[in-house]
């Protein structure tokens, strides 16, 4: 192995949870913080939660309600103005011959 190229190693490194937990580890950090360990994740503990931090999951919610009704309003917005023009050139069509014939000269 290369000397000076690898980092510290720390054999008993404090793992800090949110709900309190702590435990150690190794790990090339003295001390880290998590959101979620096994204490505290659904998965281990049968519960059904959703961890929000700093309002994520608000957020996702309002940009997915956001994108639907943007989407929407563009498309009905873009089929009436296709309408509108549909009917502005059905209205410049001359109705009969003598119409077209005046309409060329």
């Amino acid at each position: 192995m290369k000397k000076d190229i690898h980092p510290k190693w720390y054999p008993d490194a404090k793992i800090t949870c949110i709900c309190g937990n702590t435990f150690t580890v190794g790990s090339t950090k003295p001390e880290i913080h998590v959101d979620v360990c096994s204490k505290c994740h659904p998965f281990f503990t049968g519960e059904m939660k959703l961890i929000d931090t700093a309002g994520m999951v608000e957020k996702f919610q309002a940009r997915q309600s956001k994108a639907s009704t943007t989407k929407i309003v563009k498309k009905v917005e873009k089929r009436r103005l296709r309408r509108l023009e549909e009917e502005a050139k059905e209205k410049e069509r001359p109705q009969n011959l003598r119409g077209l014939f005046e309409k060329k000269q």
